[in-house]
């Protein structure tokens, strides 16, 4: 007979294999379970692996010309048990090639050549590269002795691109200004669940990147100020002293310093004045690297802390032109931001020791970096860049593949956005525009498209694309955080984020450390929200009064488990309102009963079912009217 306390283990472990199997799980997924890289409670498998690369990148650009030069090195550590024959390289800025497959139409200004390889050495044996193949994001490379496991192998690249004239995510943000992103070759991802990364880039969709050392060297003309992802190394070697002084000062300030002004930049009095500079940055166990540069650029910068614990601080930082005065409060917006979302959600202190708001067009969101436009409205604009900073835990902390699961990374900015921005603007104008901004769209929008499951992969969608990866997620989320209270759910979700920090989490693992954690099982939750073609839609079906009070009976038409309020108005005009928890679905996903009591020397005269910020699709059939 086994002892109580193995019983007991066996039972729970019993319990999550059957949890798991009630959700559906694909063929591939299924496999890193039963090879114990990924464990059914939630927690990576013991035999758990991921790969790894030391980077050493130097890029180089002459304005007014576009035109990067790149060299790099890289080392690539193959920690699987797998024996590797080939690489996959990803290039992302062949998305730019003329036939490379997208999401939409372009203009002329976008194309570009892509990026044009000059030489390609694995371990240094020089390799044939064909710049004129197919306009794909990936690239094969054979390798003449197989990279066995727990081995290494160097390659040396050297190549050049033009940046495109049509900024988007990267790109000429105006003539001396420019954006750098996915700039250069890199080994795409190999897991333990699908091998090779081979998704290709179709320029609505996001990445998939594994966790790497960085060195980047950026040599720019005299004058040209470099912000980018990681840690300045050399400030007292490209800056004039009263530059890198007020640098450094700013990493201890709460107030705004202007690092550098215009008239000072325009006085050429920021940089060394040598012919070029190199800006050397450093950033360890990060998924990726951004640039910006420009010669007219205002810099302003101060810290915040970040972790109270330790005290430890963090630089935020903007780069901005004279025009863009959305950006004169970027630094206060980032460190309101930075020191909100460590101490409150998802409460955990952020990761990096720096951030910097580049004034672009992209609206989007890099390591330690994020690229925003100038909206002319405040408000937007801080929730913008509270959004893109809310990236830095889903993906950044967690190494979530967004080419196909991008409601892991999106879902969670967009809650955040949400939690944010009830604490900076109330409650009523944050679910006001919530709703407006997040969920009207799609609720309106009967397409069939629209319903598709959330687990759907977002690299075969097209329509239905950014609800499955923006505002539907976002509501399971708010749903779930409702369904188990603040506290429970905070302490769910810090221990998938503890399990999953510098890793790369799929959705199973999410939902079944959800469960693990909280010690819920919430397989019929995340069926109900993931797997289903669901949508926002309550009706009250009849309501019967009986000797003490009223049982009104309601259908769940569209089918997802939300919460709602039970309004009831009485005759002198004055409410009452009884709170629902999605947990009201959990014995009838179709529908749920609500019973209250009658209160004394009240008459009541209707019945409404209010959703708040899960919008109902059809209200008219929501108020019962008592006869």
């Amino acid at each position: 007979m086994l002892k109580p306390i193995a019983l007991t283990a066996l039972c729970s472990l019993f319990l999550l294999q059957l949890q798991a199997q009630n959700l559906y799980m694909p063929r591939e997924i299924k496999q890193a379970y039963t090879k114990g890289t990924r464990s059914p409670d939630g927690k990576p498998g013991s035999k758990y692996w991921q790969n790894f690369g030391k980077y050493n990148i130097s890029v180089s650009l002459t304005p007014p010309g576009r035109t990067v030069k790149g060299v790099e090195t890289i080392t690539y550590f193959n920690n699987s048990p797998d024996t590797l024959k080939r690489l996959n390289m990803k290039l992302i800025l062949n998305i730019h090639r003329p036939g490379a497959t997208r999401d939409g139409n372009t203009s002329l200004d976008y194309l570009t050549e892509g990026i044009q390889i000059d030489s390609f050495l694995v371990a240094g044996q020089k390799k044939s590269w064909n710049n004129k193949t197919a306009a794909t994001t990936n690239q094969a490379v054979g390798l003449t002795k197989p990279l066995l496991p727990h081995d290494s192998v160097k390659m040396d690249i050297t190549w050049h691109f033009d940046l495109s004239k049509e900024s988007g995510r990267e790109g000429v943000i105006d003539s001396t200004s420019f954006y750098l992103a996915y700039f250069y070759p890199r080994v795409s991802v190999y897991d333990d669940y699908a091998g090779w990364d081979r998704v290709d880039f179709v320029d609505s969709k996001e990445f998939y990147n594994d966790f790497n050392n960085y060195t980047l060297n950026v040599t720019v003309p005299k004058n040209y100020v470099v912000w980018a992802t990681g840690t300045l190394q050399n400030p007292a070697q490209i800056l004039q002293p009263e530059f890198a002084k007020r640098l450094n000062t700013s990493m201890t300030s709460d107030s705004t310093i202007h690092v550098a002004t215009l008239a000072e930049l325009n006085a050429d009095s920021v940089t060394a004045q040598n012919a070029t500079n190199t800006w050397v940055w450093k950033a360890d166990d990060i998924t990726d690297m951004a640039v910006g540069i420009s010669n007219h650029y205002i810099w302003d910068a101060a810290s915040v802390v970040v972790d109270k614990t330790t005290g430890r601080r963090s630089s935020m930082q903007a780069a901005y032109p004279e025009a863009a005065f959305d950006f004169k409060k970027s630094v206060q917006y980032g460190r309101n931001a930075l020191g909100w979302f460590s101490a409150n959600w998802p409460d955990v202190p952020y990761p990096f020791p720096k951030m910097t708001a580049f004034k672009g067009f992209a609206d989007m969101e890099y390591p330690m970096m994020v690229n925003d436009s100038q909206f002319g409205d405040p408000v937007f604009a801080q929730l913008v860049q509270d959004h893109e900073i809310a990236h830095t835990w889903f993906p950044f902390y967690m190494g979530i593949n967004e080419s196909k699961y991008a409601f892991m990374d999106e879902g969670w900015a967009t809650t955040l956005e949400y939690l944010i921005g009830t604490a900076e603007n109330g409650p009523v104008k944050a679910a006001e525009f919530y709703k407006q901004f997040r969920i009207n769209g799609w609720i309106g929008d009967k397409s069939t498209a629209e319903d598709q499951p959330i687990i759907t992969m977002s690299s075969e969608q097209k329509g239905g694309y950014g609800n499955n990866a923006y505002g539907k997620p976002s509501l399971s989320y708010l749903a779930l955080k409702d369904m188990l209270g603040d506290d429970l759910f905070k302490k769910a979700l810090h221990g998938y984020m503890d399990r999953w920090h510098g890793k790369h989490p799929i959705p199973w693992d999410y939902f079944n450390s959800m469960s693990n954690v909280s010690g819920k099982n919430l397989t019929w939750f995340f069926n109900n929200w993931f797997f289903s073609n669901g949508y926002n839609d309550l009706a009250i079906t009849t309501g019967v009064r009986g000797k003490d009070g009223y049982t009104l009976t309601v259908s769940n038409v569209g089918g997802f488990a939300i919460p709602f309020d039970v309004v009831l108005t009485f005759a002198d005009g004055t409410t009452k309102t009884i709170h629902q928890t999605p947990g009201i679905w959990e014995a009838n996903q179709k529908q749920a009963y609500v019973t209250f009591k009658a209160v004394i020397g009240k008459s009541l005269k209707s019945v409404t079912l209010d959703n708040g910020i899960f919008v109902d699709a059809t209200k008219a059939d929501n108020t019962w009217v008592v006869k």
